[in-house]
């Protein structure tokens, strides 16, 4: 545990988050990293082509950039992803949230699968959550539960205003939302330690001339120009 411990404690110097290893946030990275090697392995490969568009919005917004891995968490970064009760996307939002936050859906298209206008509305998210909370641990509990439920969990704590010690009182799969979280940074920047490279035979690429955002509901051209060569990957 020490050279994980050394490892969390590295990390956790340069980012706004609280990076704690404890027994939740030990049985996470060891789900990540021994445990779904195959789903790691994908991950680590479609990095390259959705964390630069991630990076480029947060930093628009102010948000940390560490932030772009609950994206992992919450979709394995497939912008196709669909939850069992109805939350889609690499961002999974639901329908209300989404349309608050300006995500379009018709019988054509969902804007919810759009990678770029998923990103900005979920910055847009994340940015409100931080001005009712001011952390970012409790950021990421209510961007998976919602703020009425860490509203209610921070009275039964007694008014505390931090993430492990309202845990207790959070749903059941928002107690291992900040603990998965922290696993993914870890495992984001340590696979290697762990022999965990990168997967392409998981991936298929497509390279698209990209005219009009109007054409494909799934494909923006990120701010580099409506004319521009895209590769996308579908897994």
């Amino acid at each position: 545990d020490s050279l994980l411990i050394e490892r969390l404690s590295i990390l956790n110097k340069a980012t706004p988050f609280d990076l704690a290893y404890n027994q939740y946030t030990k049985a996470f990275i060891n789900l990540y990293v021994n445990k779904r090697r195959r789903l790691s392995r994908s991950v680590l490969g479609l990095a390259p082509l959705y964390f630069p568009m991630i990076e480029q919005v947060f930093d628009q917004y102010g948000i940390p950039l560490e932030l772009k891995y609950l994206a992992v968490v919450e979709s394995a970064l497939s912008p196709s992803a669909k939850s069992r009760v109805g939350a889609q996307g690499l961002w999974q939002f639901m329908y209300p949230t989404g349309k608050m936050y300006g995500l379009n859906v018709t019988s054509y298209t969902d804007d919810r699968m759009n990678p770029y206008k998923a990103t900005v509305a979920a910055a847009r998210y994340m940015k409100d959550l931080f001005k009712m909370y001011g952390d970012w641990n409790l950021v990421l509990a209510a961007y998976n539960s919602g703020p009425g439920n860490v509203n209610k969990a921070i009275r039964r704590s007694g008014g505390y205003k931090d993430y492990w010690k309202i845990r207790p009182f959070l749903p059941r799969e928002t107690r291992g939302y900040v603990p998965a979280f922290i696993a993914v940074n870890y495992m984001m920047s340590h696979g290697g330690d762990h022999d965990l490279y990168a997967s392409n035979t998981l991936l298929y690429r497509k390279r698209l001339i990209v005219r009009s955002q109007s054409v494909f509901h799934n494909v923006t051209p990120l701010g580099y120009g409506t004319r521009k060569i895209l590769k996308f990957a579908y897994v």
